[in-house]
């Protein structure tokens, strides 16, 4: 079981981050919000790796059987790598290869929202803003708020996957 862990939640590590990478590199120019989906859409593609982890579990180290208990820790584990693995590249996005990016995006939701939102909601919106903005600057919080995410993501895959694939 741990190698099966190891391998596919190191594919699914790579993959994140050569996704991340190259639409950095080749769709920098796109809205945030086209960003923002093909983040989530790397998360998926990379997160893929649980089901097929957990399959080649199954069919090739476990004679076509998996509980569902073992199959959900497995995912868990794949997750767990791919999660700690995007973290620490988007610490090292937004400290290393990008540091105005906090500044960048703060700046593109306050105007998204100054056109969106009336002037009295528009004052409260930033206010509360600005209280968490050294919170989403802090990199332990960011490397956390990323990692947790493609982690709960994972979760939902994890969990899905072990109850298609679950064989007694």
């Amino acid at each position: 079981m741990k190698k099966t862990v190891t391998k596919f939640g190191l594919y699914g590590a790579i993959t994140i981050c050569v996704l991340f990478l190259l639409s950095w590199f080749v769709f920098n120019d796109l809205p945030n919000f086209s960003q923002e989906v093909l983040g989530y859409i790397s998360m998926i593609l990379s997160l893929s790796f649980v089901f097929l982890g957990i399959k080649h579990y199954r069919d090739k180290e476990n004679d076509g059987k998996v509980s569902f208990k073992k199959a959900l820790v497995i995912g868990i584990l794949i997750s767990l790598i791919t999660a700690l693995a995007f973290g620490i590249l988007d610490v090292f996005y937004t400290e290393v290869l990008n540091p105005d990016f906090m500044t960048e995006y703060y700046s593109h939701s306050v105007e998204t929202l100054k056109e969106s939102l009336p002037p009295d909601e528009f004052e409260v919106k930033l206010a509360e803003m600005e209280s968490q903005k050294a919170l989403f600057s802090n990199p332990l919080f960011s490397f956390a708020l990323m990692a947790m995410t493609v982690f709960v993501i994972g979760f939902i895959i994890s969990l899905l996957s072990a109850l298609i694939l679950q064989r007694k």
